[in-house]
């Protein structure tokens, strides 16, 4: 059995261990633009929207078929029920061709073309806004697992910190200068200094996870990652943001498509009550058939269709037609007011995580002060283990204070830029 151990350890340490990616902010949101799947989709649908025009404009096209036809019919027969008709048949086989051209619509179908485009337009910003979530969605995996990645070093060295003491007070308790509290103490800051290790392990590899599926990946990778450097530049005021963000955000510039869609699709609707022109012809031989029948044909028509009955049926598409544009509308509306509302909000919290990071700097220097004086008084014999305990404690809070302002404010500005479409762009 211990040979089988052994074995299987001998082979587990053989197999390659999966590499670590080294990676950096910009890489990680190229590799995402590539590999997400939410960019792919958006991406496809616009490339299907695209199709719509040119399947309207067919309409525009005239239309030229061809055909092979044979027919075998009783003597002197005839239609005679089913329809309002022709009632001859002949037996025959002939072949020919047919054109059929829309000549005028009072501009249906140059409308229903039009309606396509801006359709296609706002498939194509919705997939610009899908990649602009797609860059967030990375942009905040990545500096969460920047984040994990300085808690635990905060960890490793608070355990190695509180190791040391541990031991001195071990040395002190062997050699009957310090009690058996004060090591006891001791040891109780190195388990929890290893619970915090085991938990910052922990958020480490769950925001790795998170940074794998943000960028695309089906399974779990393991990064290096560069450091992003603090971004403090000044933004511009409120007021200019706001109107960067609704001159170019993409999904508002998606919904102004849609609305001028709505407003196409209704000025097509509104020419079904009116009459439409159209014209075909038809030409072909007939190399077999009965007597009586020329070996060629041929014939011209106009037509022209006004609609007068059918149930109120265009009147009731007009109307819907009006209502879903008005609906389109207000629903331009209504984006423009929550972007003006989340930009205002993601502006506030900026703030705030600003004020926090300058106060957690100054709350590191300071814990830092206060523990340096509270071991050199415990070395001295002047205080306890107790208020060295907390001075562990409140310099460990403190850097762990000082990593969560620092990237929460990288993660509010992202999410600031975000709103405003001032994203970077990706090299």
């Amino acid at each position: 059995m211990m040979r089988l151990f052994a074995l299987c350890l001998c082979v587990a340490a053989a197999l390659p261990a999966q590499e670590r990616m080294r990676l950096n902010l910009y890489q990680a949101q190229e590799i995402a633009l590539r590999n997400h799947p939410r960019a792919d989709v958006a991406i496809l649908e616009a490339r299907a929207a695209e199709q719509s025009p040119t399947q309207e404009r067919a309409n525009l096209r005239p239309v030229v078929q061809s055909h092979l036809t044979g027919a075998g019919a009783a003597t002197q027969s005839r239609l005679g029920a089913g329809a309002i008709n022709n009632p001859i048949i002949f037996s025959r086989v002939a072949t020919g061709m047919t054109l059929s051209q829309m000549l005028y619509d009072w501009g249906r179908t140059r409308n229903m073309v039009d309606a396509a485009i801006e359709r296609a337009r706002s498939s194509s910003d919705t997939a610009r806004f899908v990649q602009a979530e797609v860059l967030l969605g990375v942009r905040q995996a990545y500096f969460a697992a920047l984040r994990a990645r300085t808690v635990l070093t905060v960890a490793r060295e608070t355990v190695e910190a509180r190791s040391l003491v541990a031991d001195q007070v071990q040395a002190l308790f062997d050699a009957k200068l310090k009690s058996g509290l004060d090591l006891s103490f001791a040891r109780v800051n190195v388990a929890e200094a290893q619970m915090l290790l085991a938990s910052a392990e922990n958020d480490r590899a769950a925001a790795d996870a998170g940074l794998s599926t943000a960028m695309g990946f089906s399974e779990p990778r393991e990064f290096d990652l560069d450091p992003e450097p603090l971004d403090v530049s000044a933004l511009p005021p409120e007021e200019d943001l706001s109107r960067e963000a609704l001159e170019n955000r993409p999904d508002l510039s998606a919904l102004r498509h849609q609305v001028e869609a709505a407003r196409r699709f209704t000025d097509a609707e509104r020419a079904l009550l009116k009459p439409s022109f159209s014209a075909a012809a038809s030409a072909g031989l007939v190399p077999a058939h009965v007597a009586g029948i020329r070996s060629e044909y041929g014939a011209v028509a106009l037509n022209i269709s006004l609609p007068i009955l059918n149930g109120n049926l265009f009147r009731s598409r007009i109307a819907e037609a009006e209502l879903r544009e008005r609906a389109a509308t207000q629903r331009l509306q209504a984006a423009a007011n929550e972007v003006r509302r989340d930009l205002r909000v993601a502006l506030l919290s900026l703030d705030s995580a600003a004020q926090r990071v300058r106060l957690a700097g100054e709350l590191v220097r300071q814990s830092t002060e206060a523990l340096e004086l509270a071991e050199a008084r415990y070395e001295l014999g002047l205080s306890s283990i107790v208020e060295l305990s907390q001075a562990q404690l409140g310099k460990t809070q403190a850097d762990l204070q000082e990593a969560n302002a620092r990237f929460e404010y990288q993660l509010h500005r992202a999410i600031v830029e975000f709103h405003a479409s001032r994203q970077p762009p990706v090299r």
